[in-house]
């Protein structure tokens, strides 16, 4: 998977008219204009540092911190023109970029923030992309847990597991999910949540929001088929009592009782 071709073909839902190969040309500049201040130098962690310095320096690439639940931090051609972002599309920037420039580097999906670990052949380093790109060593990962949960939460060796592309992708298409179902814009959660099943067709909780999406959209006769369809693949959800609930009202013609979960 290409993902910043992916993450741009997600922004493309909202912008229909966005050049993808354009911003992908973007990410091939500030890859060439790292290299271009390298000059002949190509030590792993000389290069890791040009990157940060070129794209939190002189390009102000920054956390959003003033609007962090705005939708346009999750697309990824909004980043590259405003500056601005959440952990994972500004992690997403920092890792296209490295890959370009055959750096060991891959995401983490720590809880809450996402993180961009340098693999060396010596040891790691966790970068965090909202804060300007900061060096951690993995022994360190609890202190950013604990900003996050309190203290609350702890640090778990899945948590610093390797994220896949196809994970990552995953994620940012929940983000936005989230994000519009808080505000309640049904037709965008719907289009994030089919998003979500085209990579994971399985997926028993997306399955079920879309059918209650469908529901609230006044979609029924889909909604109930989708309900259905997730009944079938999870008959003891423990929310099955609940949805068949809202199926009997759909097939009785009546609008179901909605409680605000199942999404």
């Amino acid at each position: 998977m290409d993902l910043a071709r992916a993450a741009l073909l997600v922004a493309k839902e909202e912008y229909a008219q966005l050049p993808v190969e354009l911003y992908l040309a973007r990410l091939d500049q500030v890859a060439e204009e790292v290299k271009d201040r390298l000059a002949c130098e190509n030590a792993p962690l000389v290069v890791l540092g040009e990157i940060i310095e070129t794209l939190y320096v002189r390009r102000n690439l920054k956390g959003n911190r003033e609007a962090y639940y705005d939708p346009r931090n999750s697309f990824l051609n909004d980043v590259l023109d405003r500056g601005l972002g959440i952990p994972l599309t500004l992690g997403m920037v920092l890792l296209e970029i490295g890959w370009r420039l055959d750096l060991p580097v891959e995401g983490v999906n720590f809880p809450g923030h996402f993180l961009v670990r340098y693999r060396g052949d010596e040891f790691g380093l966790l970068l965090d992309p909202f804060e300007g790109g900061k060096i951690r060593f993995e022994d360190q990962a609890h202190e950013l847990l604990d900003q996050v949960y309190g203290g609350v939460v702890r640090l778990q060796d899945a948590f610093l597991r390797t994220a896949t592309k196809r994970e990552m992708l995953m994620r940012l298409l929940t983000n936005l999910k989230s994000l519009y179902v808080k505000v309640g814009d049904h037709p965008r959660a719907l289009a994030a949540v089919e998003r979500i099943l085209m990579i994971a067709p399985t997926a028993p909780a997306e399955s079920r929001s879309r059918g209650v999406l469908l529901a609230r959209m006044g979609r029924h006769e889909e909604a109930a088929t989708q309900l259905e369809a997730y009944l079938r693949v999870s008959p003891a959800a423990t929310d099955a009592v609940r949805v068949e609930e809202m199926l009997r009202e759909l097939r009785a013609g009546r609008e179901p009782v909605d409680d605000g979960q199942g999404l």
